[in-house]
């Protein structure tokens, strides 16, 4: 199944500043490569700083206009922009799994949930409605307008390269705001063809900008959007370490954040639990992507009554997940992104073991004729799994499944909790009582009850503690790109 474009112009590979499709500023570019293979398939810019002030400057000349066009009119042009989404989401998911490596049947399912967003913050965006309040004093009218905020950076990760930047820029146009964004090193492309959808759909001049950076130019490009005031935004998902340094960084100028890092989610399995639903709400939460998602389950707590049957299934799900590169219609978990994900994934599994994990399925890379690349990692199940190793304490960002017995529910909710992150949780049971007190004693921003899918546009995702903070999604996620402005009038 190849993966070539049937609309090759989709494929873009340069920067796009007001309106313009342009090399970086000195000319340097860098490689894009195939996980599958390693093999370079293209080049795209390595911006620097100057770029970077291009892309502010021409957003920063739009926002005027842009921010006075009708909420209608923007409305409309978001939903051009998702038509476009739908009418290529065949290639776009070409591209996707190109660039970013997972099975082309979830790259096909990232751009679906890419366009809902766009669709959302479409019907939202005739939606940002303010407030009358009563006046105590006669002759006083007081109310409350929404504004957009202004010049918004937005940052985007490797692991969905669609839906990211389709989840922070669908609001921050809606809103009224103009953008200049950053995609990840390893996934420029899949986010450069919706800027050029978005082009199509009929974005003006300055309001949508994007720029490439490879690793080393990254913090150079970051730097000058970080420094400058005319920036009024940063939208961010990633690792806590880099949430921390913006949040640092932008004190100078106080600009509004959002930030969505990192995770170390448990998924607890109480001994009323349906042991069926929760393997197959496992297998769905763990596996897509090939647990490359800042949301799967890093860390498997199940009740000593039902420990073997859930890993006895378990074990027999995992190991017959089907590996292989998107080109291969049934597989089911890709190559991870590049070989430093390997070296995490395999560092956490032998330290798992050192400290006595037993692998159950998997626990090697795999090499093959059907994985003919580098980056190939087998599901693996470890039982036996405690506090004291990394995988309980990192996010191994891979196919890793390390299980951990417990007796009772304070036990495990303190387990739950004991870790600085906050972005998800997920546990089952059929005991009414004790799903109301978990899910009020769990401490995180998203809470997955009898569900391993817990992602929707109409829903806010983000976390607490050092897994972030601000919104995405739903009416909150609108709000997060805007200002709440009071008026208080009283007429003569």
């Amino acid at each position: 199944m190849p993966l070539t474009l049937t609309v090759p112009t989709l494929q873009r590979q340069q920067n796009f500043i007001d309106a313009r499709w342009s090399d970086a500023a000195e000319g340097r570019r860098f490689e894009v490569r195939d996980p599958a293979t390693d093999a370079v398939f293209a080049q795209v810019p390595d911006s620097g700083a100057r770029d970077a002030r291009a892309a502010v400057e021409a957003a920063h000349a739009a926002f005027a206009g842009w921010r006075a066009r009708p909420n209608r009119e923007r409305a409309q042009l978001l939903k051009r922009w998702h038509a476009l989404i739908v009418e290529h989401q065949h290639d776009l998911a070409r591209l996707i799994s190109r660039e970013q490596g997972k099975p082309l049947a979830e790259g096909r399912g990232e751009v679906l949930y890419a366009a809902s967003y766009v669709e959302w913050f479409a019907e939202e965006a005739t939606r940002s409605y303010g407030d009358i309040i009563p006046a105590a004093v006669p002759g006083r009218r007081m109310m409350v307008v929404k504004e957009p905020v202004g010049v918004v950076a937005v940052i985007t990760p490797w692991n969905f390269p669609a839906a990211m930047i389709a989840r922070k820029i669908a609001p921050a146009l809606a809103a009224g705001c103009t953008v200049v964004a950053k995609p990840a090193e390893d996934t420029p492309l899949t986010s450069l063809a919706l800027v050029h959808l978005a082009e199509q759909a009929g974005v003006p001049p300055g309001v949508l900008n994007i720029v490439t950076a490879s690793r080393q130019r990254t913090p150079e490009v970051v730097d000058v959007w970080l420094a400058d005031a005319r920036v009024r935004k940063i939208s961010f998902t990633g690792s806590t370490p880099v949430g921390k340094h913006l949040a640092r960084e932008s004190a100078g100028t106080l600009k509004k954040l959002s930030l969505e890092l990192g995770g170390n989610a448990p998924f607890i399995v109480f001994d009323d639990a349906d042991v069926d639903a929760a393997v197959d709400g496992l297998m769905a939460a763990k596996f897509r992507n090939g647990g490359q998602t800042c949301v799967c389950p890093n860390r498997v707590f199940v009740q000593d009554a039902v420990h073997d049957r859930f890993v006895g299934q378990l074990a027999a799900r995992v190991a017959a997940l089907k590996v292989g590169p998107a080109t291969e219609a049934d597989s089911q978990i890709g190559p991870m992104i590049n070989a430093r994900a390997v070296q995490k994934i395999e560092q956490h599994v032998q330290d798992a073991v050192a400290r006595g994990a037993r692998v159950v399925v998997g626990g090697e890379r795999l090499r093959s004729a059907r994985c003919d690349g580098p980056n190939y990692y087998a599901p693996t199940l470890l039982v036996d799994a405690d506090s004291t190793m990394a995988c309980s304490c990192e996010e191994t960002f891979g196919p890793v499944v390390p299980v951990t017995r417990f007796h009772g529910e304070a036990e495990v909710v303190a387990a739950a909790n004991d870790t600085p992150f906050g972005l998800a949780a997920y546990f089952y049971s059929s005991d009414i009582a004790r799903v109301w007190r978990v899910a009020d004693a769990l401490e995180c921003g998203i809470v997955g009850i009898n569900e391993g899918v817990l992602a929707s546009e109409a829903a806010p995702f983000g976390g607490v503690k050092e897994s972030g903070y601000g919104r995405e999604g739903s009416r909150y996620g609108l709000d997060d790109y805007m200002h709440t402005k009071y008026l208080c009038w009283t007429g003569s």
